[in-house]
């Protein structure tokens, strides 16, 4: 219940921004997916299975019996970020430790950055469709978000970006996903990566590179990052949730170094000093030299994976619906059939089929409804035969519920844990 509902006739006591909030079903989500019967293609999980569990239990337990102050507060350690330098070098970036600044994984990296760049009512540029992880770190400071659109097959639209800049609209940010884009499965072109990075330096304003799925690519010619044509204005968001494991909540930044003392301050603030045995732990796995083997069966398997899916795609849905094959990330972003509204779509799909995924329109930024007949659906998270089984729940339910448009009576019949104004406020 809300503090209006609990205390009427009271004045909240808290900040204003926080009037606009809505529940987070990110974790509805996961219990959903987690009941007997359930099939989730929703969230950008990544396959529990293939987490390295005894290499990464072997390092821990090297770090508990020889560091003993793996477990105390302490500075960040500084060997990862001698193995982060390596790795960023594997994307292509040349870049020094002292640019390496250590996080409790990427959601933290985008937000310290937000503190830096953004007063209230800053400007942001980014796309019209958003991680809404980014959307609820953006929310305290109450930006105008200035919207471009995204190219399906070459990503964001570097031109509109422009054409705003070179009217004199001087963002505080950009934020960019350029690999494996979240909701929409691109990765933007080489030449817009080159164009965009050449924009923020000649303009003077930051991008916020958020990159979780750069090191899941599908094709052999993987494209270097945003920052590896500019060191300067790109200030880059990694992580090892998705190529380790979430739970180990380590992520870093690259930026100029003349940032690097601003974050820590910023990040004292948030939580003293996060994840000194994770940090140890992991750069004790990375010590072993088996990421490169771990990377290359992840790629394989994830690629297989999204193959599943594309071939399920092709082979049961409706002719009339669409889909691009993602290079890079854990999505595949569909069009359904135009008459089909996907919240609508979301009751039924739990009500009949016991299937979960995300309606495309929850990554809108604006508040108006679009995208109706579009969804996201996960292919890192089950088995090629699940991936089978639950496109087949989708087409069942299509095929049998055809026309399936905006029919307030099913939107109704949703349960209260996902109502379709509040499906996933956070799902990477």
């Amino acid at each position: 219940m809300s503090y209006a509902q609990t205390h009427p006739g009271q004045e909240s006591p808290f900040a204003k921004w926080t009037r606009g909030l809505k529940h987070s079903a990110l974790q509805d989500m996961l219990v959903a997916g987690s009941r007997p019967g359930v099939l989730s293609l929703a969230l950008g999980l990544p396959a529990a299975e293939l987490f390295p569990v005894a290499a990464y239990s072997q390092a821990i337990t090297k770090v508990l019996a020889g560091d003993p102050r793996a477990l105390q507060y302490g500075p960040p350690f500084q060997p990862l970020k001698k193995h982060i330098v390596a790795l960023m070098a594997e994307r292509g970036v040349l870049c020094r430790e002292e640019q390496v600044f250590l996080t409790a994984g990427a959601q933290q990296g985008t937000n310290l950055l937000a503190r830096l760049l953004l007063e209230q009512g800053s400007q942001v540029i980014a796309e019209e469709k958003m991680y809404p992880g980014f959307k609820q770190v953006l929310q305290p400071y109450e930006p105008h978000i200035l919207t471009v659109p995204t190219d399906p097959a070459t990503g964001m639209d570097v031109d509109a970006v422009e054409r705003l800049l070179f009217s004199g609209v001087r963002p505080a940010l950009i934020y960019a996903i350029a690999d494996g884009h979240n909701p929409l499965a691109v990765s933007m072109s080489l030449e817009k990566r080159e164009r965009l990075a050449g924009l923020a330096r000649r303009y003077r304003v930051p991008i916020i590179e958020d990159d979780p799925y750069g090191f899941l690519f599908y094709e052999s010619n993987a494209q270097p990052p945003l920052l590896a044509f500019d060191d300067e204005w790109v200030f880059y968001v990694g992580t090892f949730s998705k190529i380790l494991a979430p739970a180990l909540r380590t992520g870093w930044l690259v930026v100029p170094e003349s940032l690097v003392n601003l974050l820590a301050t910023v990040k004292e603030a948030a939580d003293i000093n996060t994840a000194p045995l994770s940090q140890r732990a992991i750069s004790a796995y990375l010590d072993t030299g088996l990421l490169d083997e771990h990377l290359s069966m992840l790629r394989r398997e994830y690629r297989t994976r999204r193959d599943a899916m594309l071939h399920a795609l092709e082979s049961l849905m409706p002719d009339d619906t669409r889909w691009q094959q993602p290079a890079s990330g854990l999505f595949v972003w569909v069009e359904l059939p135009a008459e089909v509204d996907s919240g609508a779509l979301l009751a039924q799909a739990i009500a009949e089929e016991q299937l979960v995924f995300v309606p495309g329109y929850t990554f809108s930024i604006t508040e108006r409804p679009c995208l109706k007949n579009s969804v996201r659906l996960n292919f890192s998270n089950n088995s090629v035969a699940r991936i089978a089984d639950g496109v087949a729940r989708l087409a069942r339910l299509l095929n049998r519920n055809r026309p399936l448009a905006n029919d307030s009576r099913v939107k109704a019949s949703l349960p209260g844990l996902f109502s379709p104004n509040e499906i996933i406020q956070n799902s990477r």
